[in-house]
């Protein structure tokens, strides 16, 4: 289970999760310690600590001002490392290989939500473009996620 790994990861790292009942937030991280909001399944927990994480590996000081351009940079890149890491561009192609035909199959062979899938393409669109190509497939974002295998 992903949610698993991840606390190991946490917990190896130094880091302490704590679940908290949040109204606006899903998850904050504070020093050495990442806040989850209560009420969320597995699946969307993972999907939050994954971003906390990357928050942890990737971002320095406070960065809740996100009127600050230098802040919006360490959260995307905060969220480029989540999503690299419960999803990536294999795992997109892994999910074509077993057979996934649209994101809501994709989103569950990857035990993450529709929504960070969602937001996942549109992360790597912004970042890739319309394609991209890794090992011997390419990677198609627009107008719709597919995958071929290059011949």
């Amino acid at each position: 289970m992903i949610y698993n790994a991840l606390l190991d990861e946490a917990n190896a790292e130094g880091l302490s999760i704590k679940e908290r009942p949040f109204k606006t937030y899903d998850g904050r991280i504070k020093g050495n310690n990442i806040y989850l909001r209560e009420n969320m399944n597995t699946t969307e927990k993972a999907c939050v600590l994954a971003e906390e994480l990357g928050h942890h590996y990737t971002s320095v000081g406070c960065i809740l001002d996100q009127t600050d351009l230098a802040n919006r940079k360490q959260e995307r890149q905060a969220r480029l490392w989540g999503y690299n890491k419960l999803i990536g561009l294999m795992g997109i192609v892994r999910a074509f290989n077993a057979g996934c035909q649209n994101q809501y199959e994709i989103a569950d062979y990857l035990d993450v939500t529709e929504e960070y899938l969602q937001e996942c393409i549109n992360c790597y669109q912004s970042k890739y473009g319309i394609c991209t190509t890794v090992d011997n497939y390419v990677i198609y974002f627009v107008p719709y996620l597919t995958v071929t295998e290059m011949i």
